[in-house]
């Protein structure tokens, strides 16, 4: 018997069928030995409450630890997603319309598309929009996610655009007790916005044998801009699941060993009842 385990255990399982056999093989170890252990000092039906009972609050502290630090067992991660009809804004009208600016793009035709792009970033900055920093990871990161959408939606193709400026807006916590010094209980936040400005590039022509020349704008096509909603993900969930689901289960054990107690000692303090000769 033993030589056909060792055979078994031999092949060259897949992946997939060597993690489960994995699992089970560490389940009928670990927990398995420690029930049998058990099992045989107070009984079989005792020995699983108790063990099951250590597995829950082992559960629970583990799911803590993976929620407070984001580890283990994780969900969505966050990310810059789409606002239907309203993301790859071809024109400067379509700020106002799609509710990225609150009053209405006003700029003077007479003007070059670089002019106007910089009349409708100073506008930008006029509603509350803050320009970041061509250094914050937060550029590179919108930046990357209007490249989707722009190329999803065919507005250009990879490699025929730039991005410019990122404006960022909203996404505060809250609620922040003593005048915001205090934010450990701000669980919520406020919608938080991003809007890319991309301008178009010049028709690249390289020449066999040189290096390709840098990217030029071109200032005879529009600026274009993606208008983008932060999605939180949900991160923690999973972890916050595990964490509740353990801490019932843990909970509801402890009242099930309790109540065994009390009905053992309630049978232990009545009268023995003298046995017929």
């Amino acid at each position: 018997m033993s030589t056909l385990g060792i055979n078994i255990l031999a092949i060259g399982w897949e992946p997939e069928l060597r993690g489960i056999l994995t699992v089970i093989i560490a389940v009928g170890t670990l927990m398995g030995s420690v029930y049998l252990i058990l099992s045989t000092n107070v009984g079989a039906r005792l020995g699983f409450l108790v063990s099951f009972a250590a597995f829950a609050g082992w559960m629970f502290i583990m799911g803590a630890v993976w929620w407070a630090y984001g580890i283990g067992l994780k969900g969505p991660e966050p990310s810059w997603a789409s606002i239907p009809g309203r993301t790859v804004l071809q024109d400067t009208r379509a700020l106002s319309e799609s509710g990225a600016f609150a009053a209405s793009v006003d700029v003077d035709d007479n003007l070059t598309f670089t002019q106007q792009a910089l009349e409708v970033d100073e506008q930008a900055v006029t509603e509350g929009w803050e320009k970041l920093p061509e250094s914050a990871p937060s550029f590179g990161q919108a930046g990357s996610a209007a490249a989707v959408f722009l190329e999803e939606s065919d507005a250009f193709a990879a490699g025929e655009f730039k991005v410019v400026n990122v404006f960022d807006k909203g996404g505060e916590r809250y609620p922040r007790l003593w005048d915001g010094k205090l934010d450990f209980l701000a669980f919520w936040h406020k919608p938080h916005y991003v809007l890319v400005e991309v301008a178009p590039l010049l028709e690249d022509r390289s020449e066999p044998g040189r290096a390709p020349a840098p990217a030029r704008i071109d200032e005879s096509r529009p600026h274009q801009y993606v208008y983008m909603i932060r999605d939180m993900g949900a991160k923690r969930q999973p972890a916050g699941f595990i964490t509740g689901g353990s801490l019932l289960v843990f909970l509801l054990c402890c009242w099930m060993l309790h109540r065994r107690d009390r009905i053992v000692a309630a049978n232990r303090a009545q009268l023995a009842i003298p046995a017929k000769a």
